[in-house]
């Protein structure tokens, strides 16, 4: 066990450290102060605060990948402490996906989200790897293991995931299996596929690319939030029919993937953008947006579409970082990482 430990350590270390410490990591320290101080609680947790203040494993996912990306290793082990001690409180190794401040107890739900379970592991392996903490590697295992255990599954000759363990399955609804089209997050499957080994993860993020192509629905030509796969794809039952705030991360995903599909990523942009310009969240039956977007950690993902397919350079104001909501903040701050690293052109 302890030779095969070493093993994987090696591995990551050497394929997924992601850029080594050094002055000027991808967030810039003056851009990590701020969105700490605005949404890192002393405790730890990652404070949702356009959502009643709750905190969720997707927070506490993102709050380490971009602690990892700012080069701060006492703020990792910060958010990994709270991450630790109030949400891994399954026995599958998964975390519970919401705790809120104003319940008690805070957590009330024991159901997981995958893509919070996915954003912890793929943080802590490549912490682990780049500041040499075998700890964070072992935490990530156990995890990616759960992962792959509980949410991972095959259907119609798929292989799929769901956004959580259970109330997605085809024993669960009955239109499921249901996913969610933003759950996918591709640039983690590599790691994953270290960290518990299996060709499902290759499977998994194929298929989720598929799937993401083939999600064309209405006049916009954009995928739903969340999709009934039961037989051929279309927005599930229960949920409105829109493509809203989750799917707006779909292109940042695939572009900080490397999925440089210019023709998907050009529909999505042109699907998701109004004719002022603006990001939206659009009613898949009319085509026609229901929320303008204007906040530039929205507009930054258009951009980066723009950047990846064209070259085009971010304008300033995707730059300037003035963080006001937890989640567009979030995007803007991992937009900016993928263009210093991958795009700097574009800057």
């Amino acid at each position: 066990m302890r030779q095969r430990f070493c093993a994987l350590f090696a591995a990551v270390a050497m394929v997924f450290a992601g850029p080594a410490p050094a002055a000027q990591p991808p967030i810039q320290t003056a851009e990590w102060a701020l969105y700490k101080s605005r949404f890192l609680d002393v405790s730890g947790r990652i404070v949702d605060n356009a959502n009643g203040n709750i905190s969720h494993s997707e927070g506490q996912g993102y709050g380490l990948l971009l602690a990892y990306l700012a080069n701060s290793p006492a703020d990792f082990e910060q958010i990994w402490y709270f991450t630790q001690t109030e949400l891994l409180l399954r026995d599958d190794g998964l975390a519970v996906w919401k705790w809120n401040p104003q319940e008690d107890p805070h957590v009330t739900d024991t159901n997981n989200a995958t893509d919070g379970d996915i954003l912890i592991a793929y943080a802590l392996a490549l912490a682990g790897a780049a500041w040499r903490q075998p700890e964070y590697i072992k935490a990530a295992s156990v995890i990616a293991r759960g992962i792959l255990n509980k949410t991972v599954v095959v259907s119609g000759g798929r292989t799929i995931l769901l956004p959580g363990a259970s109330g997605f399955s085809a024993k669960d609804r009955d239109d499921g299996p249901v996913v969610n089209p933003s759950y996918w997050i591709f640039e983690a499957f590599p790691v994953l596929e270290l960290l518990a080994p299996s060709d499902a993860w290759r499977k998994v993020s194929q298929g989720g690319l598929d799937i993401i192509r083939s999600l064309q629905f209405g006049p916009a030509l954009l995928p739903a939030e969340w999709v009934s796969l039961k037989r051929k794809p279309e927005p599930a039952t229960g949920f409105d029919k829109e493509f809203s705030y989750n799917s707006i991360r779909i292109p940042l995903y695939l572009a900080r993937a490397g999925v440089e599909d210019a023709q998907l990523l050009k529909r999505l942009q042109k699907g998701m953008t109004t004719d002022q310009g603006l990001p939206a969240i659009v009613d898949l039956d009319s085509g026609q947006p229901k929320e303008v977007l204007a906040d530039a950690g929205y507009q930054i993902v258009n951009h980066i579409v723009a950047c990846v397919v064209d070259g085009t350079k971010l304008p300033a104001a995707d730059i300037r970082f003035e963080p006001e909501f937890y989640y567009p903040s979030t995007l803007q701050l991992l937009g900016l990482a993928f263009v210093r690293e991958k795009h700097p052109e574009c800057l």
